[in-house]
């Protein structure tokens, strides 16, 4: 099982329904905002690289996300 960290900058105005859309991806353990550098801060888990590519491609693909960054637990 993987754990990661993915950190979201994404369009203000559409900054509340990114969170709600995030809570929905299957995974994902904790998701709320953050100020500074990155917006939204995202804790999922996954079975393996795989996968986590794909959630992290579902993530990406919400509007308004602009870009992410994804640090994996080693």
């Amino acid at each position: 099982m993987l754990n990661a960290c993915v950190l979201l900058k994404v369009a203000p105005p559409k900054a509340n329904d990114i969170l709600e859309a995030v809570l929905k991806v299957n995974g994902v353990k904790k998701a709320y905002f953050a100020y500074g550098r990155f917006d939204i801060v995202i804790f999922l888990e996954a079975e393996d690289y795989k996968l986590l590519r794909r959630k992290t491609g579902q993530i990406n693909s919400i509007e308004g996300v602009r870009s992410t960054e994804t640090l994996v637990e080693a």
